[in-house]
């Protein structure tokens, strides 16, 4: 399993490059283009293309975003496209033809496949999820219904008839809890660098987050500290974390606002750029684009943050600079 994109063959990245997808080159654009054209013909469909989406004669969009990271992502390169577009076309015209799911499972089985999605603000219409958690700036909690084929986020409307909230989330933690690790790899570094990465092709890999404790306890055999832990999670099949017990948290978190930011480009189903500090089940943001020059690393005169690389800059508040001080005081002190 690679954390870090090892990518196919590819056209270079001096060739001219896509206006909407510049992760692709012009050439492989038009490509994709056709590709996705040529799919919905052969299901009967005619459709328009435009940059980031297709229209049919009845109106009906289809978005492209996350099909073409899909495919940017993929190790085979652009001689699996075709087939990738292929099935991903027939997926969604028999999701969006067949009957909802909402009106054939019974109440129990719709419960019984109810699970907890961490989203970006971008990934949802606020209007319709009222009851969505916030969980840190730009990034919610809604419910999810799994299905064989797709998934199905639940408006305020489908919520509605299958009980109280509070119900319907714990049990779709109970039902997160519950579902098997994929992968896991442990990434080791120079200065005591050490975190984990939970990977796996499941729609809710990072959302695992929300059951950190468990995760922890599953992967590591430990458990969490009263300090907590940084987490990230890029992107929908990605989380990783460091469980706070000394100062190598400081590595650690150097690291993992890189793998952050990395994870985050050009991916599907993208979530966060950031690292989180997670404590008692409260997330607070640590890293953020640099937009005013680097600041100072904890210890030195402004002790807000520091330049993280890649245009990322370290943010501390008060608390996590106390932790900070504490632990390497710790580190320090020979007895």
């Amino acid at each position: 399993m690679g954390l870090f994109r090892r990518g196919p063959r590819r056209d270079s990245s001096e060739a001219p490059r896509d206006p909407k997808f510049p992760y692709l080159s012009a050439d492989e654009g038009d490509r994709f283009r056709a590709q996705v054209r040529e799919a919905f013909a052969e299901q009967g469909l005619e459709v328009t293309v435009y940059a980031d989406v297709v229209v049919d004669s009845a109106g009906r969009q289809f978005g492209l975003v996350n099909l073409a990271a899909v495919l940017h992502n993929d190790d085979r390169g652009p001689r699996a496209w075709a087939e990738l577009v292929r099935r991903h076309v027939g997926m969604v015209l028999r999701t969006m033809d067949a009957p909802s799911a909402l009106d054939t499972l019974s109440t129990e089985q719709i419960r019984s496949q109810l699970y907890p999605r961490v989203l970006s603000a971008d990934g949802f219409d606020r209007d319709s999820f009222g009851y969505a958690r916030a969980l840190a700036p730009g990034l919610y909690e809604v419910l999810a219904l799994d299905l064989p084929e797709s998934v199905m986020m639940l408006t305020d409307e489908a919520l509605e008839p299958l009980g109280r909230l509070p119900y319907l989330r714990e049990q779709a933690l109970y039902n997160l809890r519950g579902l098997p690790l994929e992968g896991h790899e442990t990434v080791k570094g120079d200065n005591g660098l050490r975190f984990e990465v939970v990977a796996g092709d499941s729609f809710y890999t990072a959302s695992r987050v929300l059951t950190l404790e468990s995760v922890v306890r599953d992967v590591t055999g430990g458990t969490m500290t009263p300090d907590g832990a940084l987490v990230a999670f890029p992107f929908r099949h990605r989380l990783a974390f460091h469980v706070i017990r000394d100062a190598g948290l400081i590595p650690a978190l150097n690291a993992m606002t890189s793998f952050a930011a990395s994870g985050y480009a050009d991916t599907p189903g993208a979530i966060s750029p950031y690292v989180y500090w997670w404590r008692g089940g409260t997330l607070t943001q640590l890293s953020d684009h640099d937009r005013d020059g680097a600041g100072a690393w904890p210890g030195s005169d402004d002790g807000r943050g520091r330049d993280g690389g890649d245009g990322l800059r370290i943010v501390v508040g008060e608390d996590f600079q106390e932790l900070l001080e504490r632990l390497v005081d710790d580190c320090d002190d020979p007895d």
